[in-house]
């Protein structure tokens, strides 16, 4: 484990480098990884696993959508693709990678098959951190470790494929054995993370609902709705104001920011842009900087976990869902990114 200076402060972060795939390999020789769940990070982390030569098997409820995705991915029946309970037993690291609600229904069939000195991981720490509300409670004779990669399983998948790896952050909440650290670790070396930085289970669901609720997903849709509102009302075309608020931004300006900085950003766009944008991101920071306070408070008080428990177990939870998907869907906004997005050189016919 290496100690890097992050702009002054240092953190705790393990490098491919320092822990190679092979000593991986080595730590979890003997183990059998059950992956439970087969949704939104299940497939990415089982197939990376597998192709670093893992011992990985899925567990899956039968005659379902993910049950036939986890086939069409590969996973065998009877061989490496098993109903839950039969994965459970067979695994000696459970990952549990269902959704929280997911977590919350089946946790006491997980728990009646944990067997001393197995390891349970998640990829969030929801379940753990708010275990007076869901339930989720680790007998004491087992492992509990969290590697949490900063974006979607499709993503991870996706840029192990290239040869590239997504960040992850690493986290013991119970160290039964003495090996969590090392299993730990393995298991993130062997999900495809491009490296691993030191948190805790309760930091991780607190930076991980405030930041899917602000700029990763809610406040970004917001700001993108005001600017596009805006332009609009004031005589913009929808193709105009959809490329000047999002279009440029993520095919443009986003990818260059994740190369080299927002600060290389700034210093090479046109004095004009440069002038504007530097007189004006604090404006935005003052603004908003009041809602994300809110936001932080409501996470850290159990306030969003408990309206995300109570949502996801209502019996019309989908339907409801569905009909606020298709606000967005249906938004002016959106459907005009849909057509930018057919008139993207790589998307035009040849």
């Amino acid at each position: 484990m290496a100690k890097i200076n992050f702009g002054g402060t240092e953190e705790n972060v393990v490098t491919r480098e320092e822990f190679p795939l092979s000593k991986a390999q080595e730590v979890l020789k003997d183990e059998t990884i059950a992956v439970i769940g087969y949704g939104v990070q299940g497939p990415g982390q089982a197939l990376n696993l597998k192709d670093n030569g893992f011992n990985v098997i899925v567990g899956q409820r039968k005659d379902s959508k993910s049950w036939d995705k986890a086939v069409n991915d590969g996973w065998e029946p009877g061989k490496t693709l098993f109903p839950i309970e039969e994965a459970l037993e067979k695994g000696t690291i459970i990952q549990y990678l269902l959704s929280d609600a997911g977590q919350i229904a089946v946790w006491p069939t997980v728990k009646k098959h944990l067997k001393p000195g197995n390891a349970l991981y998640f990829s969030h720490g929801f379940g753990i951190t708010y275990k007076e509300r869901t339930g989720i409670i680790p007998p004491e004779d087992v492992d509990v470790i969290l590697v949490a990669p900063k974006g979607s399983g499709t993503s991870l998948r996706r840029m192990f494929l290239e040869g590239r790896g997504l960040n992850s952050s690493y986290a013991i909440f119970q160290d039964a054995t003495g090996k969590a650290f090392d299993r730990v670790v393995a298991l993130g070396i062997g999900v495809g993370s491009g490296y691993l930085f030191e948190t805790t289970f309760q930091k991780e669901v607190f930076s991980d609902l405030t930041g899917e609720r602000g700029t990763l997903m809610g406040a970004i849709q917001g700001i993108f709705a005001a600017q596009y509102d805006v332009l609009r009302a004031n005589g913009h075309s929808p193709s105009e104001a959809f490329n000047e608020t999002v279009e440029e931004l993520t095919q443009s300006l986003m990818p260059l920011v994740a190369e080299n900085g927002m600060d290389w950003m700034y210093a090479n766009c046109s004095t004009t842009a440069q002038r504007g944008a530097l007189d004006w991101w604090k404006k935005f920071r003052d603004a908003t900087m009041p809602v994300f306070k809110e936001l932080y408070g409501e996470v850290a008080k159990g306030i969003e976990a408990q309206r995300s428990i109570d949502a996801n177990s209502q019996s019309d939870y989908r339907i409801k869902l569905e009909e606020e998907l298709k606000e967005l869907r249906e938004s002016e906004m959106w459907k005009a990114g849909a057509v930018v997005r057919t008139l993207r050189p790589e998307n035009q016919k040849k």
